[in-house]
């Protein structure tokens, strides 16, 4: 099953481009220099961000991103600002946003006290929760149930130290065998190569989902973390923040929010208490 795409645009002056070397200025001094945005998207992080049939990136994080863009242009009343999408992954997205690479992460990234050390975040946009994927047929129900079993996980994500944390929690012991992304996890599971695939619940049943044997697999009943996701950008742009947050504060305020959500998460059901409240929260006044 694939999740319905969403045509990437913003109005007809949204193109693609090369990218440009990172520059000093700040972020929106640098986008009205270059008339261009680098935004960086995951391949595999579904339904948030990933590559379509189309080879575009899709989801949810991306459809959120081009409404900063959006909202970029009309603040510096561009003409035209040209989009450049730079495949990131768990061990680049950092570095690329810090290199000036991308001027915007739009993936599935928690929001931590130790990344805002290197970098910053806009508001959040998700909630989620660390769980695990397995076969049905091995009968996997709890953390327990891991004990002697192998867990792949994707290297530079928050699940690799929290599900390390919670099989030490729980005298639980398990290797953990570690990838580069979500998809190379879930092939490693359907070769039978690893027991269990460890990420964030939402990713987890988006991944189940888009292989199309969602029947085969079992979702852990425990979430042994809190996973608060929002934009990544660099430290110390007040200004570009701001551009970020105004615009994601907007769609919470008059409610767009729950029709992006829609578009991407409508299959699973509507908005839990935690998400509604966080686009309550969101909604900030101007």
């Amino acid at each position: 099953m694939r999740f319905h795409p969403f045509v990437l645009s913003v109005g007809a002056a949204l193109l693609l481009c090369s990218p440009t070397p990172a520059e000093a200025a700040g972020t929106l001094d640098k986008i009205r220099a270059s008339q261009t945005i680098s935004l960086g998207y995951r391949e595999a992080s579904i339904p948030f961000s990933y590559t379509g049939q189309d080879r575009q990136p899709w989801g949810y994080s991306v459809d959120l991103c081009t409404r900063v863009a959006a909202a970029v242009v009309r603040l510096l009343g561009l003409d035209e600002l040209q989009l450049q999408w730079v495949r990131v992954t768990p061990e680049t997205r950092i570095a690329k946003l810090k290199s000036g690479e991308i001027d915007l992460e739009c993936g599935s990234t928690t929001s931590s006290l130790s990344r805002m050390e290197e970098v910053d975040f806009s508001l959040p946009i998700f909630v989620d929760g660390g769980s695990y994927l397995s076969p049905w047929a091995a009968g996997i129900k709890n953390l327990q149930d891991l004990a002697g079993k192998s867990i792949a996980v994707a290297v530079g994500t928050t699940t690799e130290q929290t599900l390390a944390k919670a099989l030490t929690e729980h005298r639980v012991g398990a290797e953990l065998v570690k990838v580069g992304d979500h998809q190379q996890g879930i092939d490693a599971m359907a070769k039978g190569e690893v027991d269990a695939y460890a990420s964030d619940r939402s990713l987890l049943i988006g991944l189940a989902l888009d292989s199309g044997n969602q029947d085969s697999w079992s979702l852990g009943q425990e979430i042994f973390s809190y996973e608060p996701y929002a934009l990544m950008l660099r430290r110390d742009d007040a200004d570009f923040r701001l551009v970020v947050n105004r615009e994601l504060a907007r769609l919470s305020r008059g409610g767009e929010i729950y029709a992006i959500y829609d578009r991407w998460f409508g299959v699973l059901g509507k908005p839990g208490p935690a998400l509604q409240s966080v686009y309550f929260l969101n909604g900030l006044p101007e």
